[in-house]
């Protein structure tokens, strides 16, 4: 090869390190700007980036994610394991999770294979995106963009909760929640808020609890 076109390949090679290192500084930059604004209990972004559980076990999944996408299913499966022993929280690497998910406290949250969320979704401790079937087809819950999941809550199955939809804390969803409906109670019920904006988040605290 002549010396000309490799240094052409070196150098297209490297502008595609680049980029792709400068899209995960990127992110990663967002992902903390999202969990601050959503935790009031910190306000440093050197410490969510080391304490926040729920920020580790998101950016480990991005990339067993990736590893899963690409066929390395094992070593992702591994990863996922591992980070799940160090967080608390179980992402199948399968998993599809959009932008600026913030997960608060996190123990116990576990995230299924087949379980698709959108973008600036945020979850509590305990919640569980699971399945009711056995069968390798989607049976893991939809969660779209702007979704609030309360703390201890139960989605389970191929439901979809709808954007700004909310799941009251330790609420059994097996049912689909309209888009900016509330579900609550076991087995949760859908009720439209009359209040709108933040009015909604402080109108009923066992939502969070």
């Amino acid at each position: 090869m002549a010396p000309g076109a490799l240094r052409g390949r070196v150098g297209a090679a490297w502008a595609r390190v680049s980029k792709e290192v400068g899209t995960v500084a990127a992110r990663i930059s967002e992902d903390i700007d999202a969990a601050i604004e959503r935790d009031p209990a910190t306000d440093s972004r050197v410490e969510m980036a080391l304490a926040s559980p729920g920020l580790h076990a998101l950016w480990a999944h991005r990339v067993s994610h990736a590893m899963w996408t690409r066929g390395a299913r094992l070593p992702a499966r591994l990863l996922s394991q591992a980070s799940r022993a160090a967080t608390g929280i179980e992402i199948h690497p399968g998993a599809q999770i959009g932008r600026r998910l913030f997960i608060d406290h996190g123990m116990g949250v576990v995230i299924g294979e087949t379980a698709e969320i959108g973008d600036d979704v945020m979850m509590y401790h305990a919640v569980t995106l699971g399945g009711r079937a056995n069968a390798k087809i989607k049976r893991h819950p939809t969660v779209e963009s702007g979704a609030v999941l309360g703390a201890g809550a139960r989605v389970l199955g191929p439901v979809v909760i709808g954007a700004g939809g909310q799941v009251g804390a330790n609420a059994v969803v097996v049912k689909d929640v309209p888009a900016g409906a509330t579900a609550v109670g076991v087995p949760a019920t859908n009720r439209v808020p009359e209040l709108h904006g933040e009015d909604v988040l402080f109108a009923d605290p066992a939502l969070w609890i």
